[in-house]
C-alpha cells in the first residue's frame, strides 16, 4: 500500500522548485506538492491561514535556507517555538555546505540536511529519499 504524503516546498528559486517537482513526480506522481516562496508564506500554509494553498496531513517540509523576507533559519525557529508546529518534520535542501549552517539546522531538530549540488541530476536522490521516508516512517496525520 502506498502511503499518502504532502510536501511543503519552501523555495524562492523557481528553477530549483521546478527541478524538485520534476524529480518527485518521476518517482512518486501521487505526492501532493505545495509551494511557498519564503518562510512567511510557509507559516501561513502550516497554520491554515493561506487563502488558496492547503497542506493535507501527513506532510513534511523541504526547506531552503537562503530566502528573502523570512529565511530558513527564521522559519525553523518560529516553527520550533510554536507548540502546534514544533514537531513538524523538516528537511533542509540548500546550496550551503557550511558546517555552521549544518550544525545550526540540526540544533533545530531537522530530519536531514542536503546540499543541492549533492542530490544528483533532477534531484533524483532527494526524490528517492522522500519516497523511502514516506514508506518507512509513520507520520502524524
Amino acid at each position: 500500500m502506498i502511503k499518502e504524503l504532502s510536501v511543503l516546498i519552501v523555495e524562492d528559486d523557481d528553477v530549483a522548485a521546478e527541478s524538485i517537482t520534476r524529480g518527485l513526480r518521476k518517482v512518486a506522481p501521487d505526492i501532493n506538492l505545495v509551494f511557498a516562496e519564503h518562510g512567511n508564506i510557509a507559516i501561513e500554509i502550516l497554520e491554515n491561514k493561506h487563502p488558496t494553498r492547503i497542506l493535507k496531513p501527513p506532510f513534511l517540509v523541504l526547506l531552503d535556507l537562503n530566502m528573502p523576507v523570512m529565511n530558513g533559519f527564521e522559519f525553523l525557529e518560529y516553527v520550533r517555538d510554536n507548540p502546534s508546529l514544533k514537531d513538524t518534520v523538516i528537511f533542509i535542501l540548500t546550496t550551503s555546505n557550511d558546517d555552521n549552517d549544518r550544525s545550526r539546522a540540526y540544533e533545530n531538530n531537522v530530519a536531514g540536511y542536503m546540499v543541492k549540488s549533492a542530490v544528483g541530476p533532477q534531484f533524483a536522490k532527494l526524490s528517492n529519499l522522500l519516497v523511502a521516508y514516506r514508506n518507512a516512517v509513520e507520520l502524524n496525520s
